[in-house]
């Protein structure tokens, strides 16, 4: 629940965008390079997870108990590749990309 501003969202950006542009610039020592970007990755996945969580996906848990209950609708196969799609938006939207070519 959110009640002010910065929002979770703006924090992560924020924190990504500073480490982007004034700290990963002036590193010279490959590994502390190699762990900012990491961090920068990270911060991305944060920010996209925050954004693509903002809404419960309440239509993902009826979609489960009905595949389990044996009641797999007709767009299953549709309605998995947008869970998936979903899920690649936040973890990794280059192999997103990739499926959509």
């Amino acid at each position: 629940m959110q009640h002010d501003r910065p929002t979770p969202q703006e924090l992560a950006e924020a924190v990504r965008e500073f480490l982007q542009a004034e700290i990963l610039p002036v590193l010279d020592d490959h590994r502390l390079k190699f762990r900012t970007l990491v961090a920068i990755n990270g911060l991305g996945i944060a920010e996209r997870e925050l954004e693509a969580t903002a809404e419960p996906r309440q239509e993902d848990w009826e979609l489960a108990r009905r595949i389990r209950a044996g009641d797999m609708p007709e767009d299953a196969v549709a309605l998995l590749k947008e869970q998936v799609a979903r899920k690649l938006r936040v973890c990794n939207p280059r192999h997103l990309a990739k499926y959509d070519e």
